[in-house]
């Protein structure tokens, strides 16, 4: 497995392979590695010839400078993970080499970004479309690997591929769960023990929901329940809870035959804030 820390660097390996022939797929990452991300690798390796994973903490997409500071970074033992599971190429790039100046373009995601994370995280997408952007460009993809736990993230990433027309295939796999059922995810390593043991009571509050839907219960009533279970813990601070259009994003407030929908959630659990979602046929 190459190391390679600038984007020259990426752009003259990719291009060679390219010429050579070869498909290329990228798995842009923050690092923190868990089963989830090396899920994505391995059917990356599976599908292409030159697998390119990035860790790259990219700070425009945190509107936390807390989170950001806190945000888990372990270079070493994600590099000792990525080789056995079929990277060929980690891009380890500085703050400095992705943004060498300010970026000043703003994206606008309409409807897409105005509920969810975008409501509450303000400026979140723009800096992950920036990023992102700038990864499809250094390293020219035939394919880009991404997890659904961020299942608003894929869907402004598609709309990002569709509008720019990048020529690459986005690929999406389903949120690797812990045998209780939380959602994997990088900030879990932040969770105290006592937080750690409560945290499932998402996935709980989701599987709740899901069977509501599918018993055909009212969407509010569905999400009215919901935040109810997760507050009845009182470690649990809810940021929101959301029945959405799986495609849309836009909150639904009747079902209609055929509809898929996507349960979406985001609470504060001893200053660790989890994210996580499932989608209902």
């Amino acid at each position: 497995m190459e190391i390679l820390h600038t984007a020259a660097a990426l752009h003259a390996y990719t291009e060679n392979c390219r010429r050579a022939g070869q498909r290329l797929g990228l798995v842009p990452t923050m690092g923190a590695l868990h089963a989830g991300h090396l899920q994505l690798v391995q059917a990356a390796a599976a599908a292409c010839d030159v697998v390119v994973v990035s860790i790259f903490v990219n700070p425009t997409q945190f509107n936390n400078p807390d989170d950001f500071r806190l945000y888990p970074r372990l270079p070493e033992a994600d590099a000792a993970l990525l080789g056995p599971a079929g990277c060929t190429v980690l891009f380890l790039p500085s703050v400095e080499e992705m943004y060498p100046q300010p970026s000043v373009l703003h994206f606008d995601f309409g409807p897409l970004e105005r509920v969810m994370e975008g409501a509450h995280r303000p400026g979140h997408f723009n800096g992950v479309a920036t990023v992102v952007s700038k990864l499809f460009h250094m390293c020219r993809p035939h394919q880009a690997y991404f997890g659904q736990k961020d299942w608003q993230q894929v869907a402004i990433v598609r709309q990002l591929v569709q509008d720019l027309s990048f020529d690459l295939e986005l690929v999406s796999f389903p949120t690797v769960r812990e045998p209780d059922g939380l959602a994997m995810s990088s900030r879990n390593r932040r969770l105290s023990t006592e937080a750690r043991a409560v945290a499932p009571r998402l996935y709980e509050a989701l599987e709740q929901a899901a069977a509501g839907v599918r018993s055909g219960v009212a969407p509010t009533q569905v999400q009215q329940q919901a935040a109810a279970y997760i507050m009845a813990e009182p470690a649990f601070t809810l940021e929101y809870f959301e029945v959405a259009d799986a495609q849309t994003l836009q909150p639904v407030e009747a079902w209609e035959p055929g509809r898929s929908v996507v349960l979406c959630l985001a609470a504060h659990l001893g200053g660790v804030r989890l994210i996580d979602n499932v989608v209902v046929e």
